[in-house]
């Protein structure tokens, strides 16, 4: 049996129990639920839940669970001349998302931003022939090894023409974005799941190691995360959920969201502002 994760949503290898723990949800980045470490299979996710679909943008396709399931994230299929890739994945996939995967062209390429996200990325794998690639600084935290997964080294991995993948580090050692420079009407389009998390004022990115403990970036990754972007035009970011893009000069809004950041960090005792103090 190949046991899922509640909390982070993560598929494993093949035992005959459920284990002891998920790694991923004992490291700081996450946690275990806080009923414990519990475990589903696809086949009961397959029974309780279902994939909505939806058009972000032309030629970019939203592909999520509901009701919401374990960190509750949406992939992104994005559909080129070349070919489509599926950019992170969800735990969920049954016959009726396969059946309109297929009619928007397949997959030809999964590739994931960082192990959260990693969730049933073989059984997707296997269902579209396609290779998955994963930074290779993250390879310890790959739960169900396969041969269709390939660790790509370095900074950026050209996937095809006018996609591009780009090693950001901060959230994760190889937490990676996709930058697809035909979106957008050709303005570029960057998907970042959380590695530049989509904040609630959809003006604005953030920076964390950890999101649901609330562990900040160094200013150092920060710096290095703008430096990594630096070469890239992007008009609209995609974060990893529904509704959380920013919609329109997206390039502006991570400076403006980085030099935010790394002023809070520089004050004196953390403050931004007159009130904080109050």
């Amino acid at each position: 049996m190949n046991y899922i994760c509640t909390t982070c949503g993560t598929q494993f290898a093949e035992t005959d129990s459920p284990p002891d723990t998920c790694p991923i949800c004992a490291d700081e980045r996450q946690y275990i639920g806080w009923e414990g470490q519990r475990w589903t299979t696809l086949a009961e996710l397959q029974a309780d839940y279902h994939n909505v679909i939806k058009t972000a943008e032309p030629g970019l396709t939203g592909i999520g669970t509901h009701p919401h399931f374990a960190i509750g994230q949406r992939a992104l299929l994005v559909q080129t001349p070349q070919g489509n890739v599926l950019w992170d994945c969800i735990s969920l996939l049954d016959d009726p998302t396969i059946a309109a995967v297929e009619a928007l062209g397949g997959i030809q390429a999964i590739a994931i931003s960082h192990p959260h996200f990693y969730s049933s990325m073989v059984e997707w794998g296997r269902a579209f022939q396609a290779p998955i690639y994963l930074h290779e600084s993250d390879r310890r935290w790959v739960m169900r090894p396969d041969p269709a997964i390939h660790f790509w080294q370095g900074e950026t991995l050209s996937l095809w023409d006018g996609v591009t993948l780009i090693r950001c580090g901060g959230h994760f050692a190889g937490s990676t974005v996709l930058h697809w420079r035909d979106g957008a009407e050709g303005q570029g389009v960057l998907l970042t799941g959380d590695t530049l998390q989509v904040v609630s004022d959809r003006r604005y990115v953030s920076f964390m190691r950890s999101y649901p403990n609330l562990i900040p970036l160094s200013a150092a990754a920060v710096r290095r995360i703008v430096d990594a972007l630096a070469p890239y035009s992007f008009e609209r970011i995609y974060g990893g959920w529904w509704d959380r893009v920013v919609a329109g000069d997206a390039q502006a809004a991570v400076a403006r969201s980085a030099a935010r950041y790394l002023q809070a960090l520089q004050a004196e005792g953390g403050a931004t502002g007159e009130d904080d103090l109050a």
